[in-house]
């Protein structure tokens, strides 16, 4: 097996964002404990065509490689800013966007950054069912963080960094050919 790919896609809309440094920093420990390589695009990185596009066709060459490597990748790690409660509406725009097959059966890791707790069932009442529509593979444990899991722009929460540490151990199992009945039997 080649090394695994690991994508990451953060739906931030800003420059630095917390939620793109948490989707890295995910990404980056997946891809350690893979032995595969990462990268992690968002919105930005998507350039002028995105928001205007109403077909896939329609993404200039550079979106277009990014959803190429979505496509190609061994495992996705997917975030997102919080706003009223849900995603913002420029990440479900670049989902809106992608074939309903291309996730078919991928392993997510499903993660999301908001300011406070009241948010923090984004990721089971948003993203699950989205990527549920996929049929991707969305892991057991879920990751929502907020402001006070960051000092100075960095994530400093140890109960954080465990549950990141046993969804990426879930990523290896699955990654790595482990069936999903052994993985819900952990």
């Amino acid at each position: 097996m080649n090394a695994p790919r690991i994508t990451g896609f953060s739906g931030n809309l800003t420059s630095p964002s917390k939620t793109r440094g948490f989707v890295e920093h995910i990404a980056g420990q997946a891809a350690l404990s893979l032995g595969g390589v990462s990268s992690v695009y968002d919105i930005a990185d998507l350039g002028a065509s995105f928001p205007a596009a109403r077909w896939p066709s329609q993404l200039d060459k550079q979106a277009s490689d990014i959803v190429d490597e979505i496509a190609a990748a061994d495992l996705l790690v997917v975030g997102t800013p919080t706003y009223k409660g849900s995603y913002t509406g420029l990440f479900k725009h670049f989902f809106d966007l992608l074939d309903p097959k291309l996730l078919r059966g991928k392993p997510v890791i499903l993660a999301a950054t908001g300011g406070g707790d009241r948010h923090s069932l984004i990721v089971e009442h948003q993203l699950r069912p989205l990527f549920g529509f996929f049929e991707a593979f969305a892991l057991p444990t879920a990751i929502y963080v907020s402001d006070r899991d960051f000092t100075d722009g960095k994530l400093s929460n140890p109960l954080i960094e465990s549950r990141i540490t046993q969804v990426v151990s879930e990523a290896v199992r699955v990654v790595f050919g482990h069936s999903y009945q052994q993985l819900a039997a952990e």
